[in-house]
């Protein structure tokens, strides 16, 4: 491993502690989605720059690694976690990495971490499992009813999850460098993505309705209106989504077509779960803007540098929602319970029932349409821009957007150039 010249660190987010001597292997423990990956971002690269001889393993899952492979970045490698109960725990049509818990337990152990930083959750049953694997030194948060590690901050629901990780990699002595997250794009990533997006014009808005709880996602009639109104700017848009959204990005799409004219439909296109975790970076980092629910593909797109419109249910704009405003607005609604029954479903005493509904349908869609516009330089009229496969100059608002998130960090000199594609675990 090379050497790693730390840029000029940040104040402390909470209680600094001091830096551990001969810690050569690192384990950092994050289960979840592409959106919670992009959380530790920041965690990941301060713990690079405070620890740059060690080796920094993600506890992650097969996704992540996935997304991560051949990426520039602080992580070397990527170990997919196994089913574990409050750790990992693929949602119906996920795919099962199919990893057992004692072997990959034992693997880990193996490895002889010298810090394990459990960044997933208040430690209920992820201390444990992270203590399991035999770190030599461990940091992270705790509820009262958790195992404590070595070093703990208390868990407490509403705080910015960037800054809660941040703050637990500050007791490892690792204080922030970067707040933002960020996702170097690929060439690989940009040719998919050229090859995805030939022949629509420009600007080009990506929409994402999906999110993992169905009551978080704006109704499809709302984000259809948008894109109609874009495209008869003169943009091109795009629907995407999970092979699971199939049905959610189809039925977005369509509503946006039926109230277009014939002419205009083939300005719509949508990747129900058509494109691969590489393609959807390129797409997203080609869009001039992304409007998407509380989700993972809205997290990368801000990591990539493109710029957000997000819509939110109230709690977790404190939790996830991007810490900037003026190229990542947010739109939120107040509503906490179910209409028909009455129960608190949102905030960390929030509930299921058995009731389907959406917590953010009061959205307006005039405050969000006319964000989205501002993003992508305001209505075209008649000037349709230029097509992807035109060259020379194209209309006022339609010049490419240039990504600032090409750099995992503008902090830290050299980097890593991104654990091998096909590393066994």
């Amino acid at each position: 491993m090379g050497e790693h010249d730390a840029g000029p660190a940040l104040p402390p987010i909470g209680p600094a502690g001091g830096r551990w001597p001969d810690v050569g292997r690192i384990g950092v423990l994050r289960g979840g989605g592409i959106g919670d990956l992009m959380f530790v971002m920041p965690a990941l690269v301060a713990l690079r720059a405070a620890y740059p001889e060690a080796e920094l393993v993600l506890l992650g899952t097969g996704a992540h690694r996935a997304l991560l492979a051949g990426r520039p970045g602080p992580v070397d490698r990527c170990l997919p976690l196994p089913r574990a109960h409050g750790v990992h725990e693929p949602t119906p049509g996920q795919p099962d990495d199919g990893v057992d818990q004692g072997a990959f337990l034992a693997s880990v152990a193996a490895l002889r971490l010298d810090l394990g930083a459990q960044l997933h959750g208040g430690g209920r049953w992820s201390n444990p499992f992270l203590l399991r694997t035999g770190a030599r030194h461990t940091v992270g948060t705790a509820t009262p009813d958790a195992e404590p590690l070595e070093r703990t901050i208390p868990y407490r629901y509403y705080q910015h999850e960037v800054l809660r990780h941040l703050e637990v990699v500050g007791l490892a002595g690792a204080p922030p460098v970067v707040v933002d997250p960020a996702l170097p794009v690929t060439d690989g990533d940009r040719d998919r993505a050229a090859s995805a997006l030939s022949g629509l014009p420009e600007p080009l808005l990506v929409v994402h309705p999906g999110a993992t709880d169905p009551r978080r996602r704006w109704p499809p009639p709302l984000f259809a209106e948008v894109v109609e109104r874009v495209v008869r700017d003169g943009a091109g848009a795009v629907v995407l989504g999970s092979s699971n959204e199939e049905a959610l990005v189809r039925g977005t799409a369509r509503l946006a077509r039926e109230r277009l004219p014939a002419g205009l439909r083939e300005q719509v296109r949508e990747f129900p779960g058509t494109l691969d975790l590489s393609g959807m970076v390129g797409v997203l980092a080609s869009a001039r803007v992304v409007l998407a629910n509380d989700s993972g593909p809205r997290h990368v797109a801000q990591a990539v540098g493109t710029a957000t419109v997000g819509v939110f249910q109230a709690c977790n704009v404190i939790n996830a929602a991007a810490l900037g405003r003026a190229r990542h607005p947010v739109h939120f609604s107040w509503f906490t319970r179910c209409p028909r029954c009455g129960v608190l479903a949102a905030g960390p005493e929030g509930a299921r029932c058995a009731h389907e509904f959406s917590m953010v349908g009061d959205v307006p869609v005039v405050e969000v349409l006319a964000d989205v516009r501002e993003l992508l330089g305001g209505p075209t009229g008649s000037d349709r821009g230029g097509s992807r496969d035109r060259q020379g100059s194209r209309g006022t608002g339609c010049q490419r957007h240039s990504s600032p998130g090409a750099s995992w960090t503008s902090g830290v000199g050299a980097h890593r150039s991104g654990f091998p594609a096909g590393e066994n675990a």
